[in-house]
């Protein structure tokens, strides 16, 4: 699918990654981009339609497509991380990060798929990380909800190929954006370029787009035994 002329609605566009997905379609040409926030007088980037979305309300979600009955490209973006370990953290944090990163990611593809079939079959986007693949002392909760997200990415490319919807996860190692500044242990890739590269993808038809060497480095490893991987496990 070319991005030009498409019309997108990105969800977090506020900050952080969803801020540059935003940019980047218009930069490529994108008829319309709706960019969406839970504040949406947080939005500030020129040019975009805003509006105000929570991917855990239903019915901010209803709201949603209700107003954009013309998008052919979603782009699920919004998550959250509690930097919660699995057995000692704050059960409803661990919920809040599936309310979002799950929840939130099928009630917009449930939301949108009527749309997108309306209008075409369009895309689905959905922003994963190489941690649906791996976990990281610390941050167990997240892993667990990127790797449900990472399953429902599959799971509605299947479902939703009879309509002509084409469905694709982006995979990506740690961005240099605000939801990151708390990681220290490594280098971090500059958001527009990883964004870039999810977008270069995207056009080019890739349905599991690795955005960076790190997502390739983890993929390759699920082949081997996760020992070679994860120091220090017996």
């Amino acid at each position: 699918m070319d991005i030009e002329n498409q019309v997108a609605l990105v969800t977090g566009a506020n900050r952080g990654l969803g801020r540059h997905f935003a940019q980047q379609l218009l930069e490529r040409g994108a008829a319309k981009v709706y960019a969406t926030a839970r504040r949406p007088e947080t939005v500030d980037l020129a040019g975009v339609q805003v509006l105000p979305l929570d991917v855990t309300d239903p019915a901010s979600i209803e709201a949603a497509a209700k107003v954009a009955t013309d998008v052919t490209l979603l782009v699920n973006n919004a998550g959250i991380s509690s930097r919660s370990d699995l057995l000692t953290g704050d059960p409803a944090a661990i919920r809040a990060e599936l309310d979002t990163n799950f929840w939130g990611t099928l009630d917009m593809t449930k939301a949108f798929a009527p749309i997108l079939g309306a209008n075409g079959g369009g895309a689905i986007l959905n922003v994963l990380s190489a941690m649906s693949w791996f976990s990281y002392e610390g941050v167990n909760s997240y892993a667990v909800a990127k790797a449900a997200a990472w399953a429902l990415t599959n799971g509605v490319r299947l479902e939703l190929a009879g309509q002509g919807t084409r469905v694709a996860g982006f995979m990506l190692g740690t961005a240099d954006t605000d939801f990151s500044a708390w990681y220290t242990a490594g280098p971090k890739i500059d958001p527009a370029v990883v964004v870039r590269a999810g977008l270069d993808g995207f056009e080019a038809g890739q349905i599991e787009i690795l955005g960076d060497e790190w997502s390739a480095h983890v993929k390759a490893s699920l082949a081997r035994d996760p020992r070679e991987f994860y120091a220090g496990v017996a």
